[in-house]
């Protein structure tokens, strides 16, 4: 569930040396436990503080703060609560209130405040509030309220309530929520006296009790909201915290409007009802999984999709090459056959399949950016769905994205600059700095790039989603500081490591290539029509989550479909590639990245889709603008993860092709080379130490470096 926090200004300090902002702030307990918040135990009579989070909108998508309205002030003040780097640039702003309960004590129309007299510009606010749906969002030990909403026959679940509502009775009259009735549901602790294990939703907790641990435990967290035009009578005289007399009677009673010239009074009930809710249990509520066949249709049909490509797949390499290469392996049988047979097809672009791509540059830099980023996303999703990041440690799954990124800068470097120089011939043995700089800069720039002109937007609109500029700060020397010197560290490896040894040498004079009836892009951007079948089932669920706050918190099925994602772009990816090099196109490599990176296209227009149809009430050009630059920022990510899929997958197909592992004539210290050196052999006749001529077949031997040498075998004809 996507939860609006509030901001606090983290440690600069923290955040750059101990990293501990990425996690959320422990607890002293004498117990071993696993991040999230860990059980409370209250007595009779305890203190029960709620705390208020930002007004959040599904219309705008714009936070704002709680005391940005006419609400009560507590007696002690306004007060921040510390957060993690996750809520922070979630744009949450927790804040104390003035709600103050005592555990199982039940209270009734308790008075707060009463506001002064509303001016023309408080209610042109309330009014703009209430038009665009803001939800006042409240938790007590960590548990958002809920509130049920009858619909017909259903009963509908939300978190918050509304600031207020309006009536279409030709006047529009706006009302305000101004009562509240609380319901807290609490579970009687009874401790045994010894250490006990036990699952909670946020890890696996281990206790260390002394017989002292007995109490009552927040297992549920109620709010039913309703508007009541006090008596000057019933409030006149009363301190906060006083009660109300006669008590209010939401049923009976008037509501309050919105208008000029009025006092909004302010109060509340609570009560306490025992559950049999155990604590691990209690946020079962907010995470009810619905549409459990939905997603598990989304993963037979990944299913499907996977069968019918590794059935391609096994046709083409089991089928097609293999029965190539038996072929030229048995010339001595049917040399006269073959000599007479012309080449075709992938055979006779042997000599260029390795041949540098154009912007070598830029590929590396893209690929290892990828690495970086679908590290990232699958360690991310992988701890996810072991329960590491529940939704009670606010801000986990962000800050745990964003630790994860920045470690994993050392594979990007390692994987850009060995790929470079496997590209590049291993010719300029220092340009793997500049490589490494660009790996480092180029997607976090983007990022930085459009989260600047958003938080720009953000701050023009006076939001609290708007980052400070302290936190500017703390997200660049986050950058410069440990992600770029791990980026420099990884390329730094990649330079020393020896770069990958083609099996084949490339011809000096590049292939022609011959024209197609159709440009060969087209195949490769409905190529990723195969991924967004596997992947927009569960797009769907995910965009609901971030722009409609709705729940998703089934991350075991975004595992198993993030695993058939990885398996659907390698195949297409694999079989594109198969597919250009048959008609003799070997510039297979940028085709290879976009095969699969293509999907990215899909989502872009899956996500302009769903802003037209899904979100028709999202309103104001910021809204718009956040959204597009979100979707566009997410985009970049998904190309760049899906491309390097393909592209690692490609490579590493025809490069295992290249070497033909039946060859018994071609073998030196256990490698093997691809008998179609015919294609070659004039690049090789320079290096020939020994040429025997036979009747079908010229046998030859070259040296290949620390002594050892290749025996090849020539159809007659190809020698000559």
């Amino acid at each position: 569930m996507v939860y609006r926090r509030g901001y606090a200004g983290p440690s600069l300090v923290i955040l750059l040396f101990g990293l501990s902002c990425f996690l959320s702030t422990p607890f002293h307990v004498g117990a071993f436990y696993l991040p999230g918040s860990y059980m409370k135990i209250f007595s009779l009579n305890d203190d029960l503080s709620v705390m208020v989070n930002s007004l959040t909108s599904i219309e705008t998508e714009l936070p704002f703060g709680y005391y940005t309205l006419p609400y009560c002030v507590p007696q002690e003040g306004e007060k921040h609560i510390s957060e993690n780097l996750g809520e922070l640039l979630m744009g949450d702003r927790i804040e104390n209130s003035p709600f103050k309960f005592h555990m199982n004590v039940n209270e009734s129309s308790i008075f707060l405040c009463t506001t002064p007299k509303l001016n023309s510009a408080t209610v042109n606010m309330l009014k703009q509030r209430i038009t665009d749906l803001y939800q006042v969002n409240i938790m007590l030990d960590n548990l958002p309220a809920i509130r049920y909403v009858k619909a017909g026959d259903y009963r509908l679940q939300t978190t918050g309530f509304p600031v207020g509502y309006q009536e279409e009775d030709g006047r529009q009259q706006h009302f305000i929520i101004n009562h509240l009735r609380f319901t807290v549901l609490i579970h009687e602790y009874q401790d045994t006296g010894s250490g006990a294990a036990m699952s909670t939703e946020d890890g696996m907790s281990v206790l260390d009790s002394g017989g002292s641990g007995s109490g009552f435990q927040v297992v549920g967290f109620e709010v039913t909201p309703c508007s009541i035009r006090h008596t000057k009578q019933s409030i006149s005289n009363l301190q906060m915290y006083d009660k109300i007399s006669p008590p209010v009677d939401c049923d009976q009673a008037s509501q309050q409007p919105v208008q000029e010239g009025e006092q909004i009074t302010f109060s509340y009930d609570v009560s306490f009802v025992k559950s049999d809710i155990r604590w691990p249990s209690r946020w079962d509520a907010y995470l009810r999984m619905e549409g459990a066949r939905v997603h598990w249709f989304s993963i037979l049909n990944s299913l499907m999709v996977i069968a019918i490509l590794a059935g391609i797949v096994f046709l083409i390499f089991l089928r097609t090459v293999r029965r190539d290469l038996t072929k030229y392996e048995e010339l001595d049988k049917e040399a006269q056959a073959q000599m007479s047979e012309e080449l075709s097809g992938w055979k006779l672009v042997v000599g260029d399949v390795f041949r540098a791509p154009e912007h070598a540059d830029l590929l590396s830099i893209m690929v290892g950016n990828g690495v970086q980023i679908a590290g990232m996303a699958v360690a991310t999703i992988f701890f996810a769905a072991l329960g590491f990041m529940s939704p009670a440690a606010r801000g986990m799954l962000l800050s745990g994205m964003i630790l994860l990124y920045l470690v994993l800068g050392i594979l990007a470097g390692y994987v850009a600059v060995r790929l470079w120089r496997t590209l590049q011939g291993n010719i300029d043995p220092t340009g793997w700095r500049s490589v490494t700089w660009r790996v480092a800069c180029f997607f976090p720039g983007i990022a930085f790039a459009i989260l600047t002109i958003l938080n720009s937007l953000l701050r023009a609109s006076k939001s609290t989603g708007a980052l400070p500029i302290s936190l500017y700060f703390v997200l660049l020397a986050l950058w410069f500081c440990i992600s770029v010197p791990l980026t420099l560290l990884g390329g730094f490896f990649g330079a020393r490591a020896e770069h990958i040894q083609y099996p084949v040498r490339t011809n000096q004079i590049p292939r022609e290539i011959p024209q197609r009836k159709y440009p060969s892009w087209l195949l490769v951007l409905g190529a990723g029509t195969l991924p967004f079948g596997t992947l927009f089932i569960e797009l769907f669920f995910i965009m609901s989550s971030i722009w409609l706050g709705r729940v998703y918190y089934v991350f075991g099925f975004l595992l198993v479909v993030l695993v058939l994602l990885v398996i659907v772009c390698a195949e297409v990816s694999v079989v594109l590639t198969y597919m250009h090099l048959c008609v003799e196109d070997w510039r297979w490599w940028w085709k290879a990245f976009f095969a699969s990176g293509s999907v990215g296209i899909y989502v872009l227009i899956y996500a302009i889709n769903y802003l037209v149809f899904d979100l028709p009430s999202l309103s104001g050009p910021v809204s718009t603008a956040l959204y597009i630059g979100y979707s566009l920022l997410m985009v970049l990510a998904i190309i760049l993860a899906t491309g390097t899929i393909g592209f690692l997958a490609s490579f590493w197909s025809n490069y295992r092709q290249s070497w033909s592992k039946n060859d018994k004539k071609c073998t030196t210290g256990g490698r093997m080379v691809m008998t179609y050196c015919e294609s070659v052999i004039q690049e090789l006749s320079d290096d020939i130490q020994h040429l025997a001529v036979g009747q079908h077949l010229v046998k030859v031997v070259l040296p290949i470096g620390n002594g050892g040498v290749v025996f090849l075998s020539f159809p007659r004809s190809a020698a000559v």
